[in-house]
């Protein structure tokens, strides 16, 4: 859900693979439709409603259901092409194009089907990013069959349990950290496509992996309440490579 030169759905589509600043300098960070809520800097003014509902109830919230995830890291992939905000415009298309997130289904996925999704002009991606998509659904599946499910492998980076971060600025925010590294790494070992840390530290900040949201916002508080993601039997967990070593994210 976003590009590999930003760090958050406040971000557009930018134009060089450099990393960049979680939002652009001199946008306020009140949202008109309630400008009694802080929140974080890329919710202005001009927002999208969709956006700013995006922002006020979902992006920071832990997340545990496979398609979910699998939508996710299908969306912080597509950012190069897309923003985040035109990537939500356009989610019930791509649900209904990728078999609601289905691994499974997507992972049969053959060479008609993604020459016809590449010629869709609703999902703005060409036929090598449609195909990483089909791959990554193969690897989505063999993954399940691994660990019980995705959701187990992907939060045993962090011993289930969110991070939780205490930011001022968006400056501060970091595009990728410790724990993105380690599961770019291991991802892209068992052969997972446009997974590189930065992608990944989005896709963390979209699943509510890490709780980014700055101290002034009001959904910092709020995320944190509601972030009690189930903790699995000693029989479901499952030793990934290297996580004894893993350094936590960067805290400010």
């Amino acid at each position: 859900m976003r590009s590999p030169s930003s760090i958050h759905p406040g971000w557009k589509k930018q134009s060089s693979p450099k990393a960049g600043r979680v939002a652009p300098e001199g946008l306020v960070d009140l949202a008109s439709a309630a400008p009694d809520k802080k929140r974080c800097s890329w919710i202005t003014t001009q927002s999208d409603p969709a956006y700013v509902e995006y922002h006020d109830s979902e992006w920071g919230v832990p997340v545990h259901d496979d398609k979910k995830l699998f939508e996710l890291l299908v969306f912080a992939g597509a950012q190069a092409e897309l923003s985040w905000s035109a990537l939500l415009s356009k989610r019930e298309h791509y649900r209904a194009a990728f078999a609601g997130f289905d691994a499974e289904v997507v992972s049969k996925f053959d060479e008609a089907k993604i020459s016809s999704l590449s010629a869709d002009p609703e999902i703005l991606q060409h036929e090598g990013k449609i195909r990483q998509i089909v791959d990554n659904a193969k690897c989505i599946v063999e993954v399940v069959q691994e660990f019980g499910s995705l959701d187990k492998f992907v939060w045993n980076f962090l011993s289930h349990k969110p991070i939780v971060n205490r930011y001022r600025t968006p400056q501060q925010v970091p595009i990728k950290s410790a724990k993105s590294d380690l599961m770019s790494r291991d991802l892209m070992k068992r052969g997972f496509r446009f997974v590189g840390p930065t992608i990944m530290y989005s896709f963390m900040q979209a699943a509510g992996m890490t709780n980014d949201h700055v101290l002034h916002c009001f959904r910092h508080q709020e995320c944190i309440a509601i972030s009690s993601p189930p903790s699995p039997s000693p029989s479901q967990e499952h030793k990934l490579p290297n996580e004894s070593s893993a350094e936590k994210s960067p805290q400010s």
